[in-house]
């Protein structure tokens, strides 16, 4: 069977979907209503939905923005983009970034100029990975949005802030996409299931299956529908009318290890998976790893666990702890599963084995509970501020020691409000990196104190 039985394009110029086409693409919702876990983009007026409806009969439409849609995968970027060009009549014309170039930019510009000023017809140009753009195809796309020449909608899973030139950014409305909730995904798979574009109720899902489906596609819609294909592909080449557990397995080559990931084996097998860190009990906490990895488990909400740990578990202990952890969740995101699996591993193995103190921890929780009980007094006047007008006029300043003029750089002055002198917070264990802190901070509050 084709891939696309109806290929071409509607006259919009979106792409037309065929009955042969991927389950994602046939599922791609047809209205803002059908979209998932984007509400906070769609409520009445907001510029998303201005920009998708079409203007209500003999009003004046306000001329639309261009925007970037920033989220992670399989959260509805593209299906926003062709539901900018089907509700608002505006033509399509869509580019990958991984294959145009600065040549195949300018011509659809231009031809959207030129189409913008013949017949008034408007342009929607949609452009995928967008952070792929170098800075000069990024640079070619400014005067189509800058005079209005094209509506650019470009889709990113990267952060616009570091991928997307600050010109083009500065002339784009930002709309952040959000992951999907379980409840949307498991939504999307059951109206899969029954709906015409779908399986069309040719087959039904077991509760077992589509756990466990929704598990393995983690918050990506699209991965949650290929699996569903490949699941019911699976169920109807062994004349099964129902897609059981063992349909899904055969489908991706998974098993099913005992872990719901909204029942007791998540939170049980999560919380064994902290204190074995925490009990530097190192097969233990890769036991529990690989519990989740093989269980399907969002990569990213195992990343955060472990920089957590490093963080409360390890802290000043090891220092280096917490920047194995957060390199190891920036890793995770960059090239994914499954060789994130040993990214994480390793910073587990950092975690687990480092010397231990919560000392930081405890100290901020302290620090946050004076203050919610109001211990919260005026900064001495020799620390306020000083560089507005008038500020010298009110005394600030007035006595400051400059630190670094004293001997060790430490100056012998009160720092914290009147209401907590005296208070102390951190006070470091003996294990680890701390040992070297203990000594360093005793020297240093016999020198603020005043002693030498």
């Amino acid at each position: 069977m084709d891939l696309f039985e109806a290929a071409g394009a509607d006259d919009a110029g979106v792409p037309a979907v065929g009955h042969g086409a991927p389950l994602a693409v046939r599922m791609r919702p047809a209205t803002l209503e059908e979209v998932l876990g984007q509400d906070h983009l769609l409520e009445a007026g907001s510029p998303l939905r201005r920009l998708v409806e079409p203007a209500e009969p003999g009003r004046r439409r306000i001329a639309p923005s261009s925007v970037v849609l920033w989220g992670p995968p399989g959260t509805g970027k593209t299906t926003l983009a062709y539901l900018v060009a089907h509700g608002s009549g505006r033509r399509f014309t869509e580019l990958s970034a991984v294959t145009a170039g600065v040549k195949d930019v300018r011509a659809v510009i231009e031809d959207a100029r030129r189409r913008l000023v013949t017949s008034g017809e408007e342009t929607v140009l949609f452009i995928d990975e967008v952070h792929r753009f170098s800075k000069s195809q990024q640079d070619a796309l400014l005067p189509s949005v800058e005079n209005r020449w094209v509506t650019l909608v470009a889709a990113t899973t990267e952060n616009p802030s570091f991928s997307v030139i600050s010109p083009l950014l500065s002339r784009s409305l930002l709309l952040t996409l959000r992951p999907l909730a379980e409840e949307h995904v498991r939504d999307l798979v059951a109206r899969a299931v029954t709906d015409e574009r779908g399986l069309g109720g040719a087959l039904t899902l077991d509760e077992d299956a589509a756990d466990h489906l929704v598990r393995l596609a983690g918050a990506d819609a699209r991965k949650a529908l290929t699996i569903l294909e490949a699941a019911a592909g699976s169920a109807d080449a062994a004349g099964e009318d129902v897609i059981t557990l063992g349909a899904v397995e055969r489908a991706v080559d998974v098993a099913a290890v005992r872990y719901d990931r909204a029942g007791d084996q998540h939170y049980d097998v999560t919380s064994a998976f902290i204190k074995s860190m925490r009990g530097s009990d190192v097969d233990a906490a890769l036991h529990y790893l690989a519990r989740m990895i093989v269980a399907g488990e969002d990569p990213r909400f195992i990343a955060r666990r472990i920089v957590i740990a490093a963080a409360e578990e390890v802290g000043m202990a090891d220092p280096s702890a917490l920047q194995t952890a957060v390199a190891a969740a920036q890793a995770v995101q960059l090239i994914g599963m499954p060789e994130g699996a040993l990214v994480l591993s390793e910073a587990v193995v950092h975690v687990a084995t480092a010397p231990k103190s919560n000392a930081a921890y405890k100290a901020i929780g302290a620090a946050m509970a004076d203050v919610r009980a109001g211990k919260a007094g005026p900064v001495p006047v020799h620390l306020r501020d000083t560089h507005y007008a008038g500020a010298e006029g009110h005394g600030h300043g007035a006595g400051y020691v400059y630190a670094h003029d004293e001997p060790h750089a430490v100056a012998a002055q009160q720092y914290v409000p009147d209401d907590l002198v005296g208070a102390r917070y951190y006070e470091p264990t003996g294990r680890g990196h701390e040992r070297d802190i203990t000594l360093r901070l005793e020297k240093i509050r016999q020198l603020l104190a005043g002693g030498r």
